[in-house]
């Protein structure tokens, strides 16, 4: 799997979400992700509750093809990237 695909499902999973996914470990690294995650959709929830909205966007390829991916999330008005 490689970062443009994790970044779709997350912006097909998460509400109006804008996604950077890189690969922190390595460049060739294909199952070891990082992503920022910036969504008015995140309003109102926990930390917890973020993740568990990303995690659910990327479904079973968190136990297929992802083996660990490291998240942000944001609201538009928290991030200042």
């Amino acid at each position: 799997m490689d970062t443009e695909t994790v970044a779709e499902l997350i912006e097909s999973g998460v509400p109006d979400a804008q996604v950077e996914v890189t690969t922190p470990r390595h460049p060739d690294d294909d199952d070891h992700f990082a992503a920022v995650v910036v969504s008015p959709a995140f309003e109102g929830e926990s930390l917890v509750d973020q993740h568990q909205r990303v995690y659910d966007a990327l479904g079973d390829h968190m136990t297929r093809d992802i083996h660990a991916i490291e998240l942000e999330t944001y609201t538009p008005e928290q991030y200042d990237g």
